[in-house]
């Protein structure tokens, strides 16, 4: 059914239902950024995804919103966000609430169901509320976004560094788990055979005697292509989850070394190897993410996943697309770095200009050397707000995990913000107070 409205009590305060309003500070950020942000656009943009003719009624939409504000803002996973609400009376203040709760809002499994039925193409909706909100703010001027700075990185994924080895015991434990929930009986499952020869692979490579280990490592192979036939012999027709599984599986057994499209992930198997060139990290595994930033002040306008480990080039023009169209401002001028060469790969219409390019004014010659400032932005939405381990499933959860620590660093900037208004107004109060009383200075 259609999410519950917030309801608003009429019931007179108790001792045991405190207004929150009359416990917090009114100048505090956060209860600041609950009343900058349009809460009701959440409402109207995602009614329409529910059947008002079936289940229960869902929760506030705010709150599910909300809390997906704070989970980013604070680097918390769901169930701290969940745990942390009943603590913290801001939080709740926050996502709508008027009284204090001394229970959980929901099960973090709902965070997980609502981020699956809202879909990562609506979940812009929520990176477009804080850009609109540090507009209202006067926080982000319209000039500022028609020049922008864009980059690329890894989002890596939640996996374990795939071995040969280990994926070929994980592809193989994978199967067997799925043949006993589909009632298939097989001749061997070779459990504890596997086991046993990781384990013995995993020592002969630390002592690096790689004869006896690539010899284990042949064996882990074997016992998967056993299992891998014996399911297919003994179930012709197996269901969509299975046959899904015994792709990824089929793959995993038949890869070589030097093939392309290989599979590091059992689970994930859309995961990419890709090589960015850093000294302390030579491969990372998940993908590839494009980021634009304001040029003046680093304000996230528009971030996305571009699964299949894309050129760089390649991912400029939809990004700068995203930003039009979350901020409704066209992008005159995009400052890159030499990973972007490629006219061709460039949009029509805005001036691409790569670092070490000369010849040019000095505003844009400064413009161009501060093109860097977006590293350090990147550097923030891994550290800060949760990109720097992905445990969202699909391509679908790379996407919604993107846009979401683009809203964690775009609220922490407003939060900054309104504590800079709070230190001004001080200022300016003990100012006037020392006009007025000389003695007092």
């Amino acid at each position: 059914m259609s999410p519950q409205k917030p309801s608003r009590p009429t019931q007179p305060q108790t001792p045991q239902r405190i207004q929150l309003a009359q416990l917090l500070h009114p100048t505090h950020p956060l209860v600041k950024l609950a009343h900058a942000i349009d809460w009701s656009a959440f409402e109207t943009e995602f009614e329409p995804l529910y059947d008002p003719s079936m289940g229960r009624p869902g929760l506030p939409t705010r709150l599910l919103v909300g809390l997906h504000y704070l989970k980013h803002l604070f680097d918390v996973s769901d169930e701290t966000v969940v745990q942390g609400f009943v603590e913290n009376a801001y939080w709740q203040y926050f996502c709508g609430f008027e009284y204090f709760q001394r229970e959980r809002p929901c099960h973090p499994t709902s965070l997980v169901k609502w981020r699956k039925r809202v879909g990562a193409q609506q979940m812009e909706r929520l990176l477009q509320e804080t850009l609109e909100a540090a507009k209202r703010e006067g926080a982000l001027r319209l000039q500022e976004m028609e020049q922008v700075h864009v980059d690329t990185t890894v989002q890596e994924k939640a996996i374990a560094f795939p071995t040969d080895a280990r994926l070929y015991h994980k592809a193989r434990q994978a199967l067997v788990r799925a043949a006993q929930r589909a009632g298939i009986r097989l001749r061997q499952s070779y459990r504890r055979l596997s086991k046993w020869a990781l384990a013995q692979q995993s020592r002969y490579a630390q002592a690096q005697q790689w004869k006896r280990a690539r010899k284990q490592t042949r064996k882990l192979c074997t016992y998967l292509g056993r299992v891998l036939r014996d399911v297919r012999r003994r179930c012709a027709q197996p269901g969509e989850k299975l046959e899904s599984l015994l792709q990824v599986a089929q793959r995993i057994y038949r890869q070589q070394r030097t093939d392309q499209g290989k599979v590091y992930s059992v689970h994930a198997p859309e995961v990419d190897c890709i090589c960015k060139g850093k000294a302390h990290r030579r491969y990372e595994f998940g993908c590839k993410v494009a980021l634009a930033t304001s040029a003046r002040r680093g304000w996230v306008l528009g971030i996305q996943a571009a699964p299949g480990n894309p050129y760089d080039g390649r991912t400029l023009g939809p990004v700068l697309e995203q930003v039009q169209r979350l901020t409704g401002v066209k992008v005159r001028q995009a400052f890159v770095d030499r990973g972007f060469r490629g006219q061709a790969h460039h949009p029509p219409g805005v001036e691409v200009y790569l670092s070490g390019r000369r010849a040019l004014s000095r505003t844009l010659q400064a413009l161009l050397r501060r093109r860097s400032a977006i590293e350090p932005v990147i550097s923030h939405l891994k550290a800060d707000h949760r990109m720097d381990r992905n445990p969202l499933l699909g391509t679908a959860g790379d996407r919604i995990q993107a846009l979401l620590t683009g809203c964690g660093f775009n609220l922490r900037k407003l939060w900054r913000a309104f504590e800079q208004l709070l230190f001004n107004w001080i200022l300016i109060l003990l100012t006037c107070q020392r006009q007025t009383h000389p003695a007092m200075a």
